[in-house]
């Protein structure tokens, strides 16, 4: 305490001049319009400016969140694509029935969000670590997509992380199909170049062009129909020449991905029961 007297008595002209200048500041602005002016405009622009690199910064940090968001929303929005196309091929419809299938709610399968943590490209056999893992629902053999296309697939689960197949490997082959057509082949990497992948046993009556939109068709457990996969960059004939082999550039930048979407198939595991019935028959 005597510390404290002692300072404010050794600096009592430096106190009362800071006094002074606050209240002839406070009169100066209070009693001249001018002067009163000319200090709110730059308290605003000043206070604008603060706000505005607050509000920056806000939306900054909010970003992972709106893209999560519009991750999902895309996922959806493809599905619902694929429901649209499907109905308008089969049927002749009006717009007030295009808009009811619209509406039907995404019941054939669950997304479950996860973050990449681990990631390879340049391996022969590369692999994805997320996490999350059997404690949020994850199980093996499920897919993989993030909001350009299709990942990979889940090969092994723990309680908080999942390792997954990447397609950039030579143990995955996923049933595609080309948009259009009901022709499909399975998709196959061959090492090197993590942008593109090959469509194999494509039938050679198929008709599809450059360009081209290659989505899953739909024919296993893993993927739903439609999910994009990339589009038809090349083509040349198989080794045994009974059917085309196309050159994909993949959807997905295998370099960037962060954020992922883990689909479950309702049904999945009563398929897989089926399906390991016949194979051991």
């Amino acid at each position: 305490m005597r510390n404290l007297i002692n300072f404010l008595l050794k600096y009592n002209y430096w106190f009362l001049f800071i006094l002074l200048e606050v209240a002839s500041f406070v009169l100066l602005f209070r009693f001249n319009r001018y002067q009163q002016s000319a200090f709110f405009t730059s308290a605003n622009m000043v206070a604008g400016t603060v706000y505005e690199i607050s509000g920056g910064i806000s939306s900054y940090f909010h970003l992972k969140s709106a893209n999560s968001d519009l991750l999902d929303r895309n996922i959806v929005l493809e599905q619902q694509i694929r429901n649209l196309e499907r109905a308008l091929k089969e049927h002749q419809m009006d717009s007030i029935t295009i808009n009811a299938i619209r509406e039907i709610p995404q019941t054939d399968y669950k997304l479950f969000k996860a973050g990449v943590i681990k990631n390879s490209i340049n391996l022969g056999d590369n692999y994805i670590t997320l996490n999350k893992g059997y404690n949020e629902g994850i199980r093996p053999e499920m897919g993989v997509v993030d909001g350009n296309g299709i990942v990979g697939i889940v090969y092994e689960t723990s309680p908080s992380y999942s390792l997954v197949i990447s397609v950039l490997n030579s143990k995955s082959n996923i049933s595609c199909k080309i948009v259009g057509s009901d022709y499909f082949g399975y998709l196959k990497w061959e090492r090197g170049d993590s942008r593109y992948a090959y469509l194999k046993d494509l039938p050679r009556h198929a008709e599809f062009n450059l360009g081209d939109t290659v989505v899953t068709s739909g024919f296993s457990t893993v993927f739903p129909e439609g999910i994009i996969v990339g589009t038809v960059d090349d083509m040349s004939d198989s080794h045994d020449g009974l059917s085309y082999l196309l050159k994909i550039k993949l959807a997905t930048d295998f370099g960037k991905i962060s954020d992922v979407r883990v689909i479950a198939r309702n049904g999945q595991q009563e398929l897989k029961e089926l399906d390991n019935k016949i194979i051991r028959q």
